[in-house]
């Protein structure tokens, strides 16, 4: 399911009540998500990849055919190098993919603006990875207090990221 239609994450979460919907925590160790790509409200299906400062598979992954899908990397939260920058997000672009967020970096800050693409991060730094084919994909990741299946809906804007276990557009 691809959203991108514009919603509210608020509106989301006040009119389904009823669901169970994760919220992630605003704050992760001082660090907040932020926007950083061309489309400030984006949602879809989850895809998970799990790596360390190693974006082989992230460049893979948005390398496939997203069908509107959002690609969460839990990067574990590190600010030494980004795994997301304008080469890899265009093919992201190009092979239809929603969005990416990433407990982690990005860098081309600039470019990311520019395309219609949703993009949340905890920061930016210009210091690439390293790409030795580490990481795992479609595994159950666990940050902001939330955990996020493979398979799972995530909805994000400027209020902040939800996670639930079915559609909520």
């Amino acid at each position: 399911m691809n959203t991108t239609a514009q919603f509210v994450t608020c509106d989301l979460l006040d009119d389904n009540g009823d669901k169970t919907i994760g919220v992630i925590s605003p704050s992760i160790d001082g660090k907040s998500f932020r926007n950083f790509g061309g489309r400030h409200s984006f949602g879809g299906a989850v895809v998970t990849v799990k790596c360390f400062e190693d974006n082989s598979r992230v460049k893979e992954l948005l390398a496939t055919d997203g069908m509107g899908r959002v690609l969460v990397v839990d990067g574990g939260a590190s600010m030494r190098c980004a795994l997301l920058g304008d080469m890899i997000a265009e093919s992201a672009v190009q092979h239809g993919w929603a969005g990416v967020i990433v407990y982690g970096c990005v860098r081309d800050v600039d470019q990311l603006a520019t395309m219609d693409l949703g993009v949340q991060a905890l920061a930016s730094i210009p210091q690439k990875s390293t790409r030795k084919g580490v990481g795992e994909t479609g595994i159950t990741l666990h940050f902001g207090g939330v955990s996020i299946h493979d398979g799972d809906y995530i909805y994000a804007d400027n209020n902040g990221i939800i996670v639930a276990k079915e559609p909520l557009i």
